[in-house]
């Protein structure tokens, strides 16, 4: 516990430190971080996310903050780029082919002629969550601009019957 505690706070350090670099630059006209558009905003917190935590698995003491904020920064830069190439449309496409992958349990692949990018939706575990909800954990292949990103998400399905992704 006192190690998740550490990592956590390590990757709160770090996150901040990027969006503080982030906050320097000029001409916030696009209504996000630094003229950042929502979607540049959203990939590049949560690409600091993911590679702060990342990140946070190597090293140890000093060691172990510096990898954080190394991947922190990373992550945030790759988040950012490759979400100033996804467009709404590469948006809804993805999000819709989420929710029919979890909802049946199968792979789902998507693809915007318009843009070129595409992904891939593969269920990879399906099992009980703590309260009884059915969960399923899933990769996300994206390839946008011919590079290509894998993300994974948990998704547990509510009393209703529909699918609430959850991380």
């Amino acid at each position: 516990m006192r190690t998740i505690t550490k990592s956590l706070r390590a990757t709160a350090i770090a996150a901040t430190a990027a969006l503080s670099l982030a906050a320097c630059q000029t001409g916030n006209s696009g209504g996000g971080i630094a003229g950042m558009n929502t979607t540049e905003t959203v990939g590049t917190l949560g690409g600091a996310v993911a590679g702060g935590l990342l990140g946070s698995r190597f090293g140890g003491g000093a060691g172990k903050l510096a990898t954080t904020a190394i991947g922190t920064l990373v992550g945030a830069y790759a988040g950012q780029q490759l979400a100033r190439h996804f467009s709404p449309a590469d948006q809804n496409r993805a999000s819709d082919a989420e929710e029919r992958a979890v909802a049946n349990n199968q792979t789902i692949t998507w693809n915007n002629p318009q843009s070129g990018n595409s992904g891939t939706i593969q269920p990879v575990r399906t099992y009980q969550g703590t309260d009884g909800q059915t969960c399923r954990d899933y990769n996300h292949t994206v390839v946008i601009d011919g590079r290509t990103e894998v993300a994974r998400g948990t998704a547990c399905r509510q009393a209703d019957g529909s699918w609430r992704l959850v991380s």
